[in-house]
C-alpha cells in the first residue's frame, strides 16, 4: 500500500473498498535529485504527494536570489495552488532535493474524490484550513520574529530535515543569510551548553 493510499484512508477517510479505484486516478513515479517538476512561468497541472524523498518549492527574484517557500518531505503534498486552480503562470519552481518517489495527482483529483465521497469534504476542508493557518503563521513569523525564533519553528515543523538539507537552503527558507543562520546555531548551542551545566 502506498503512502498516498494510507493518506486517503486515514486523513480523508475514503472507504477501504474504494481505495483501489482512487489509486487508478494518479500515477507513482520516480524523480532524480535536481529534477524540476514545475518551472517558473509554466501553469501548474499537478499536485505532488511525496512517497519518499524530498521536494522544495522556491522562487527566484529579479536579482537571481532564491526564496524557498516550502519543503515537502515524506507524506507531504506540494503544488502551486494559485497556478493550479486559477490557471495562472506559476511564480515558482518545484524541484527534487533528493531522489524521490512521488504520487502525481492531476488537477481535478480532489474535486473528483470529493464528489465521489462527500463524507471526505469536511476532512479535506480541515486539511485546507490547517494549510492556510500554516501559511499565515509563516508570514507573521517572517515579518515579526527573530531569526532564532524562526529557526526553532523550522526545527519543530521539519524535525528530520536538518541533516538532509544544506544550510543555505534552510537560511533561504528562514529569509536570512547563511552567515546569520550560522550565528543563530552557535548561539543556541552556547545556550544549551550553559543550560546542560
Amino acid at each position: 500500500m502506498s503512502n498516498m493510499t494510507t493518506y486517503l484512508a486515514k486523513v480523508l477517510e475514503v472507504p477501504a473498498e474504494r481505495l483501489s479505484l482512487c489509486s487508478m486516478q494518479y500515477e507513482i513515479k520516480k524523480v532524480q535529485k535536481g529534477e524540476i517538476l514545475l518551472q517558473q512561468g509554466e501553469i501548474c497541472r499537478n499536485t505532488y504527494f511525496v512517497e519518499s524523498g524530498l521536494l522544495r518549492m522556491f522562487s527566484i527574484d529579479k536579482n537571481g536570489k532564491e526564496h524557498i517557500i516550502q519543503f515537502a518531505p515524506e507524506n507531504w503534498l506540494i503544488g502551486d495552488r494559485s497556478s493550479l486552480y486559477f490557471s495562472e503562470k506559476s511564480n515558482y519552481f518545484i524541484e527534487a532535493i533528493e531522489e524521490s518517489e512521488i504520487s502525481v495527482l492531476p488537477r481535478d483529483f480532489f474535486n473528483k474524490l470529493l464528489s465521489e465521497f462527500p463524507n471526505s469534504i469536511e476532512k479535506n476542508d480541515l486539511v485546507l484550513q490547517k494549510h492556510v493557518k500554516s501559511l499565515q503563521d509563516r508570514i507573521n513569523s517572517l515579518l515579526g520574529e527573530t531569526a532564532e525564533e524562526r529557526y526553532l519553528k523550522f526545527i519543530k515543523m521539519y524535525p528530520d530535515l536538518l541533516l538532509r538539507v544544506p544550510q543555505w537552503m534552510i537560511a533561504s527558507y528562514l529569509g536570512i543569510t547563511p552567515e546569520s543562520l550560522s550565528r543563530v546555531r552557535k548561539e543556541l548551542a552556547r545556550k544549551n551548553f550553559i543550560t546542560d551545566k
